[in-house]
């Protein structure tokens, strides 16, 4: 009982530290700690032995994505892609669908592999201006952008980049196309789910009288400009020039077609290394030292998105050479954002592998798998949504439940008939959901950006970005456990 008490201590101060702004890099170690001193186990080398090596391998295993990843999304930013895209799409949409176009916008981006914070940035100021024009409720502004950035394109659609689709590859030995059309379905209901909260709140505003601003807005730009600069490099998210609060202030900008071609590029290269390029190598040499043992099968997912974002990353700097006037700096800074989001996450695997060791968490571990023990797929998604709920973090309650249980669940769907591509796919439409409680980092920058707080906008968050997206997890698990992964 002792020891189950260390676990909840250490939990419920990771959650409310990390609101209260304490670095998660900091805490995770702490509290790993902390919760091994509940259980009288050796502190020092729980945390040489057990902590720092777990979060080694993460790092090792998933650092090229977290690289190439947030260089892809600074050069998008930089070259003004990323504005173009949004700004086209709500040019074609018009006025009389201001939401549905910014979601679109945001869906686009995030879909070819631009970080969610970079997204949010380009966005906001486009939205801004739109929602003004519209008479559309500036509250509602951090919903959609999270309907967009925050749902079906970082959890359920087959082929995104984003590392909540990449981190359960070396666990299941899958790909990023694991389970294509429960991820479709399951992203549909998400859009419309959340398409539909948005649209009856728009309603509601309209038929109240509310228009753009209920009240006065209560912060000076500047003050907001600093706010703003402060979260985002807690985020680990450069902000050496932040995009203008105004979008009539934004510069030169490629056309549409030269903007999405990288975003286009991210996903259909993928698909053809993967499916066509990478099997037609030669890998003899990866069941031998110092490459293996492994096989192609364990490392295949892995090289085809490191190709494609590496491919995409060099035509957006081909296609954008006059509007990538300091290209080595914005390489620099790509490379130096992706480091403090890779330590996070690694730093909250390393918890969840302290934890994991203590001998209350067996308890812990067979309550959950005692849910529903014909149907692993439930106590899963139970597992990995409420570590993301714990940690605020989806790829942290990701890499908590599977290094600690995907063996396990491996075993079970076996035994149960169920394959690791539909095991793949409900974990990464698990994390998203209870992942976007109000301490999650990526809400609060995201309200942060929009001069906005919790009070104002949580509520159609919380609509859009939890109780959606736990809609169509069920849907996916009703989906998987009649007709299996398809």
């Amino acid at each position: 009982m002792f020891d189950i008490a260390g676990i909840a201590i250490s939990l419920i101060l990771l959650i409310f530290l990390a609101y209260r702004g304490l670095s998660v890099l900091m805490l995770a170690p702490v509290l790993a700690v902390l919760a091994a001193a509940f259980a009288q186990a050796p502190l020092l080398a729980t945390f040489t032995q057990i902590f720092m090596p777990t979060a080694g391998n993460f790092i090792a295993l998933l650092f090229p994505i977290f690289l190439l990843g947030a260089i892809f999304g600074k050069m998008m930013e930089a070259s003004g892609s990323a504005a173009a895209i949004a700004h086209a799409t709500t040019d074609w949409l018009g006025r009389s669908r201001t939401i549905l176009s910014i979601v679109l916008a945001c869906a686009l981006l995030t879909y070819g592999g631009v970080s969610l914070f970079v997204v949010a940035f380009a966005v906001y100021p486009i939205a801004a201006a739109l929602f003004r024009e519209a008479g559309v409720p500036k509250r509602l502004i951090p919903a959609t952008i999270a309907l967009g950035a925050f749902t079906f394109t970082m959890t359920a659609l087959p082929g995104t980049p984003a590392i909540q689709n990449v981190i359960p590859m070396p666990f299941f030995g899958t790909t990023p196309f694991a389970a294509p059309g429960i991820g479709i379905v399951a992203g549909a209901v998400m859009l419309a789910a959340g398409l539909a909260w948005l649209g009856y709140r728009e309603r509601a505003a309209r038929q109240a009288g509310e228009g753009y601003l209920s009240n006065p807005e209560s912060a000076a730009a500047e003050t907001v400009r600093r706010t703003i600069r402060e979260r985002a490099h807690g985020e680990g998210f450069d902000t050496a020039e932040l995009p203008p609060l105004d979008a009539s202030e934004v510069e030169d900008q490629p056309g549409f077609a030269r903007a999405i071609l990288p975003v286009a590029l991210v996903v259909a290269l993928n698909f053809l290394f993967l499916k066509l390029v990478v099997p037609a190598f030669d890998t003899q040499y990866l069941a031998e030292p110092p490459y293996g043992p492994a096989t192609l099968a364990s490392v295949q997912g892995m090289w085809a998105i490191i190709a494609a974002l590496t491919a995409s990353t060099l035509v957006v700097w081909a296609l954008n050479t006059r509007r990538l006037v300091a290209p080595g700096k914005t390489l620099s800074d790509g490379a130096n954002a992706s480091v403090l989001p890779i330590f996070n996450t690694a730093a909250l695997v390393g918890f969840g592998a302290v934890i994991a060791s203590l001998p209350a968490f067996a308890e812990i571990r067979d309550s959950i798998l005692g849910v529903a023990p014909e149907n692993p797929l439930i106590s899963l998604a139970i597992s990995v949504n409420v570590l993301a709920g714990i940690t605020g973090s989806a790829s942290g309650g990701m890499g908590i439940a599977l290094q600690t249980l995907s063996a396990t669940y491996l075993e079970m769907g076996a035994a149960a008939g169920i394959t690791p591509e539909l095991l793949h796919r409900i974990t990464t439409i698990a994390t998203g959901g209870l992942d976007a409680l109000p301490h999650n980092g990526a809400v609060i920058s995201l309200l942060t950006i929009c001069g906005l707080s919790h009070r104002e906008s949580y509520a159609d968050i919380f609509v859009v970005a939890v109780l959606g997206p736990i809609l169509a997890l069920v849907t996916a698990i009703i989906l998987g456990s009649v007709f299996g992964a398809f």
